[in-house]
């Protein structure tokens, strides 16, 4: 009794692992400081195509500027391609991750 047991609990591994998979994980637009954007475009920016705040966007330009970095955006893959496209578009430095 105790292999089936044991052949069982393999199968409901297997099983979990391959739906684990298939499932798509959530990505992120990451926005990565440059030289040559202002605060104040990357705040326009983000607000017209993240639909961020402007307090959030503030914060998000902040952080890009201090940390270099910050995920500005979350969502499935074909949600983002477009506003990090657009995000590019307006000379950002935007990659989904």
């Amino acid at each position: 009794m105790e292999n089936k047991r044991q052949t069982d609990y393999d199968t409901e591994v297997l099983v979990e692992e391959i739906t684990d998979a298939k499932v798509d994980k959530p990505k992120s637009i990451i926005l990565y400081n440059d030289d040559h954007n202002s605060f104040e475009h990357v705040i326009d920016c983000l607000v017209a195509y993240c639909k961020h705040s402007s307090e959030q966007a503030q914060q998000c330009a902040l952080i890009v500027h201090n940390v270099g970095k910050c995920d500005v955006k979350n969502g499935d893959f074909k949600k983002l391609k477009p506003i990090a496209e657009a995000l590019r578009e307006k000379g950002l430095t935007a990659k989904i991750e």
